[in-house]
């Protein structure tokens, strides 16, 4: 057990950096395993659950901490209230854990963190939990708005919108659903190995292998401990990457020669599937907006060994002469609000507002407005977020055709997690009409 105050630690600084320093949770878990690589297999896991665990059920803690504590946790010193919600993640919902172990490194980590004086109430609280977990009420399920946001830990006024456009059981299906542990998706480089043997050599380093039944570039991987550590990862035959982004490159169908432009493209799965599909003809320019990112775009294309893209540096809210009706296919996969992949990137619900939504919105536009032009009469336009709102999706697509009537739509499909494969995604499909003669 000496190890685990370790991780624990490790668990609080993570959760801290979330909270305190408005760091990314995937991001924040990413780079403290990356500092600490040492760790073996067992621990990553325990470290990965309890962040992720702790993040997810957020609200859920919350409600059951402020049913035994006499200080409620918004009132709380933030140390301590993620020592507590992490300890209480670990007695609800971890059977490997001992409770007595639960409470008793949460003690010890509240001594270590220099709030000695805390230690009763912190023990206090965490073991009158422990004691009565059967019997905490949970709102009337009648009261569907509050039972949902308190068993499946979503805030009320993004269940507001989703329960005015879909029925009670699909939006807790997409609840259910983002809870759910879930292989890693990932996309075979089919221009440079076949999925088949792809999935032998994954099996070979200990990977856990299934292929996925839609798409032919698909698979699902679980079992492996460090992604960067396997051998078919360091060589690029791979992208880590979601059946619902895959569908993007599918449904543009480039054809040999095509000339592709992907307006905001790190760190660069999208723009990749296009160049492999393209099997060395034509041409890919993956664009994003600062150094940094195109620079992971940079890090894909030279792991996976793609020769016919470039990544460069542009802001896609500025019109670029110089691209005008040169893309025979435009991707723009769009900043949105994320709302689809709430199961990977956990603290999203809790840092989104609706006013920040609504200036996403007024972004996607402004950059619709900019990039169209690129697009070949004849050619496509990809539009694409990772969420679930007919701001960003459905209303943005008919704004779109309403204020550029060149162009049509050709299809568009809203995919609900726990509804169809993959994480919440929306794509749009255009094609710019061919000028009269």
């Amino acid at each position: 057990m000496g190890s685990m105050v370790n991780d624990r630690e490790l668990v609080l600084e993570i959760l801290l950096a979330v909270d305190r320093d408005g760091e990314y949770s995937h991001i924040a878990l990413r780079n403290v395993l990356d500092n600490h690589q040492y760790l073996d297999k067992s621990e990553r896991a325990f470290i990965t659950r309890v962040t992720e665990g702790t993040l997810e059920h957020r609200i859920e803690l919350d409600y059951m901490i402020d049913q035994f504590s006499k200080v409620k946790t918004a009132k709380m010193k933030p140390v301590i209230r993620w020592i507590i919600r992490s300890g209480v993640y670990q007695l609800k919902y971890m059977d490997s854990v001992p409770a007595s172990a639960a409470c008793n490194e949460a003690v010890k980590l509240t001594v270590k963190r220099g709030f000695g004086g805390l230690r009763g109430y912190v023990n206090g609280v965490l073991r009158s939990i422990s004691r009565n977990l059967e019997q905490i009420v949970y709102p009337d399920r009648e009261d569907v708005r509050k039972w949902l946001s308190i068993t499946y830990s979503m805030p009320e006024w993004i269940l507001d919108r989703w329960l005015a456009e879909y029925d009670k059981e699909t939006v807790e299906a997409m609840l259910r659903d983002f809870l759910r542990e879930k292989p890693v998706s990932a996309r075979c480089n089919l221009s440079r190995i076949s999925r088949e043997e792809l999935a032998e050599r994954l099996e070979k380093e200990g990977v856990r292998v299934s292929l996925d039944p839609e798409l032919s570039c698909g698979l699902k991987l679980c079992g492996f401990d460090h992604l960067g550590a396997l051998e078919a990862f360091q060589e690029g035959l791979f992208m880590v990457q979601d059946i619902s982004s895959m569908r993007v490159a599918e449904w543009a169908e480039p054809e040999a020669g095509d000339y592709v432009i992907d307006v905001c493209a790190a760190p660069g799965g999208k723009a990749l599937h296009m160049a492999d599909k393209l099997n060395g003809t034509g041409f890919v320019e993956a664009r994003d907006l600062t150094e940094y990112k195109t620079e992971l775009i940079w890090d894909n294309i030279r792991r996976c060994r793609m020769t016919n893209i470039n990544a460069v540096s542009r802001d896609a809210a500025a019109y670029d002469e110089a691209s005008k009706e040169k893309a025979d296919i435009l991707i723009a996969d769009l900043p949105c609000s994320g709302l689809g992949v709430l199961g990977r990137k956990t603290d999203l619900k809790y840092k989104l507002t609706p006013k920040a939504q609504e200036s996403l919105v007024k972004l996607q536009r402004e950059i619709l407005s900019a990039v169209n032009p690129y697009v070949k009469p004849g050619g496509k336009l990809l539009y694409s977020t990772c969420t679930i709102d007919r701001r960003e999706n459905e209303e943005n697509a008919r704004w779109f055709t309403d204020t550029f009537p060149e162009f049509e739509k050709v299809r568009e499909k809203q995919f609900l997690p726990g509804i169809d494969e993959g994480d919440g995604f929306y794509i749009a499909q255009f094609r710019k009409k061919y000028r009269a003669r």
